[in-house]
């Protein structure tokens, strides 16, 4: 009897698609599995890693760099006189002299001033009218000029940026470049007028934010700067307080160090003067319609978020919250590292119980700099998927059958 080729498939094919659809089901249907991490990976409490807890908090001891220095108050470092630096500018003025001595003239980088054949002056780290007296008194010596009161006057043009060292629980420890300028504001300083500069940007809030920032875990009322034989401790904590910090002025050579309580402190987790004013964080959102993260409205902007955004409010950015009941399901994924002691953290979160929940807060952890989130389907659009996957597979497999009776 032939066979009827608008009749169903023969038991065996049947037997073997439904197999393909329960199979298929199963493993749209299954949860992502929670991710697994080191012992000690753990930074922030909200994260809340079932093979982990955050450290307790340590009192930092004073840096093993501070032995054998002077100790100074901060306000009296704060207050002083600015010191000279490797690449300031300096205008000479010699009564009588209009060619040879009078002039602009810049400061090596070894931190000396020099005229060829007449004066080699160390200025680096010194007060300006330190320098003036030394400079005058190293002419008169040559007999360059008399000693005459006010025939040699010493004006400072221009302060160039300076390299110190910044230490300890910062999120980019190394050198750093405080106050440099762009070549347009060093023309319009240069060609002003006025006498005299003040370069803002060679401030000790300025080093640390060209650190990345201190983080969480600084010991934010214990900041050391050291210079020459010196050092001062430093309290920032009013930066976070709506106070004024002690907020000196750096020169070539300082070494900040910032010591770590080994814990996380949520209040330091702000935009502020000694904290970055935003992070960037990277996003993948494939969740279902988009098949690509330009489809997410994923760019510059989005992955750029200010410092203090929470886990949620990322992937309100990452477009991964929201849409219809089917996508309410979604997972999302944090990957972070420690900055203490650098292990990797992935942590897994229902997108959903951080909206619903009441106690979402206990576990909707801080974005730090350089972390990545990223989205995962709800199991019912998994499952929609997996009937996609059915019906493209059902299609062929009637076809060959057709053609096979």
């Amino acid at each position: 009897m032939a066979a009827n080729p608008w009749s169903c498939p023969a038991m065996p094919a049947r037997s073997a698609i439904l197999s393909l659809c329960l199979a298929s089901l199963l493993a749209g249907c299954a949860t992502m599995p929670t991710p697994r991490n080191l012992a000690g990976a753990q930074y922030q409490a909200e994260q809340r890693l079932a093979d982990g807890r955050a450290a307790p908090c340590q009192l930092p001891a004073v840096p093993a760099e501070t032995a054998g220095l002077t100790p100074v108050a901060s306000a009296a470092l704060a207050s002083g006189p600015a010191l000279i630096g490797p690449g300031d500018r300096l205008k000479l003025v010699v009564s009588g002299d209009s060619e040879t001595l009078t002039g602009q003239h810049v400061v090596g980088a070894n931190g000396r001033l020099v005229i060829p054949g007449l004066v080699d002056v160390a200025v680096a780290g010194r007060p300006l009218a330190e320098v003036a007296a030394s400079l005058r008194a190293a002419l008169i010596e040559r007999a360059v000029v008399r000693d005459i009161p006010g025939n040699v006057v010493l004006a400072q043009v221009e302060q160039a940026g300076v390299q110190v060292s910044v230490e300890g629980a910062v999120f980019e420890p190394g050198l750093v470049r405080a106050g440099e300028r762009s070549a347009e504001a060093q023309s319009v300083t240069i060609s002003n007028a006025a006498s005299g500069d003040f370069n803002t940007g060679r401030s000790l809030a300025t080093a640390l934010r060209l650190a990345g920032g201190i983080r969480p875990d600084a010991a934010a009322d214990a900041v050391y700067l050291l210079r020459g034989g010196q050092y001062t401790r430093i309290d920032l904590i009013p930066a976070f307080t709506g106070g004024v910090p002690a907020d000196p002025q750096l020169a070539a050579g300082d070494r900040i160090i910032v010591p770590s309580t080994g814990c996380f402190n949520p209040l330091l987790v702000r935009p502020s003067s000694v904290t970055a004013p935003g992070i960037r964080v990277f996003m993948s959102n494939l969740s279902r319609p988009a098949s690509h993260n330009a489809a997410s409205a994923i760019g510059k902007e989005s992955t750029s978020l200010p410092y203090g955004t929470r886990l949620i409010e990322g992937l309100v950015s990452a477009n991964c919250v929201g849409g219809s009941a089917m996508k309410a399901a979604r997972q999302a994924v944090l990957i972070s590292r420690n900055p203490v002691n650098r292990r990797a953290i992935v942590i897994a979160r229902s997108i959903e119980g951080l909206v619903r929940h009441a106690d979402r807060d206990d576990h909707n952890p801080w974005l730090m700099p350089g972390d990545a989130i990223a989205c995962y389907d709800s199991g019912a659009m998994a499952v929609a998927d997996a009937i996609g996957v059915i019906g493209n597979a059902l299609v062929p497999a009637a076809l060959i059958n057709g053609l096979a009776q």
